[in-house]
């Protein structure tokens, strides 16, 4: 089973290069991300004809977050992340496809840091952490796929300089996300593409970024013990960003047994 995470940045401006995807790359599942639509202006009869079987969880403008399965239809688990009721942003959305429990998540970006948007976006990590730990206790294999808003590390990055005042890579963000990891999760491109090798998966539209390679990591793949003894390979399908009127992001993938 190949699942892959593809923030595709407004699903109907990047509709031809997803379906492209879908039909060149064939994952069994994709969990997308920034949709910026919702009912009509989500392209479902088109992901359909592409033999894709989704759930929604839009928001108008903004946000967005979606699984598609390939030849089935996704077994909804789960629309928004718990532990907030009054948390209307569509940042979570969790299904079941062939005993394997997936959830796509849009974690906030922070920025700018100080303030509120980094509080929420701390705030909205540990309840992702809550949860978690409820997902490993099933036991089963789980993957947390998606666009974390974090670079882990400082080998992540092109530039550690230019990146030192981002909400993407400061210290509460960065502590969160290992304290997750330290729960019991495996960072598969990391588990397969260890430190010090630098695997990008986003490249800004501006100055030049995809030109000079200059991106960093921030699309996840968090793996429960039952999925990670299922590892066979995990990866970026890096040549997706570099297509006329692509997505910032590039699909981040990996493989299971």
């Amino acid at each position: 089973m190949r699942i892959a995470t593809y923030n595709v940045n407004g699903i109907n401006a990047r509709l031809p290069r997803l379906l492209e995807y879908l039909e060149q790359a064939q994952p069994d599942v994709v969990c997308l991300q920034e949709l910026k639509g919702e009912g009509d202006r989500i392209p479902a009869r088109e992901i359909e004809a592409a033999g894709y079987g989704a759930i929604w969880h839009g928001q108008k403008g903004f946000n967005g977050v979606a699984i598609l399965a390939r030849g089935r239809q996704p077994v909804e688990r789960r629309i928004g992340l718990p532990g907030d009721p009054e948390d209307v942003q569509s940042r979570y959305v969790e299904a079941e496809v062939d005993g394997v429990v997936i959830a796509s998540i849009y974690l906030p970006n922070g920025n700018p840091q100080p303030g509120p948007k980094f509080d929420y976006k701390l705030a909205w990590m540990a309840r992702l952490a809550g949860h978690a730990r409820d997902l490993l206790a099933e036991e089963v294999p789980v993957v947390l796929a998606g666009d974390y808003n974090v670079i882990p590390t400082d080998i992540d990055t092109f530039s550690v300089r230019a990146m030192q005042d981002d909400a993407l890579m400061q210290p509460e963000s960065r502590a969160a996300f290992r304290a997750l990891l330290f729960q019991g999760w495996t960072d598969a491109i990391r588990a397969l593409h260890p430190e010090p090798e630098k695997l990008y998966t986003f490249w800004d539209y501006q100055a030049g970024a995809w030109q000079r390679d200059a991106g960093f990591r921030i699309d996840h793949l968090l793996l429960s013990p039952q999925a990670a003894d299922r590892l066979v390979d995990a990866n970026v399908d890096k040549a997706v960003r570099g297509q006329e009127k692509a997505s910032d992001h590039a699909p981040t993938w990996v493989e299971l047994r």
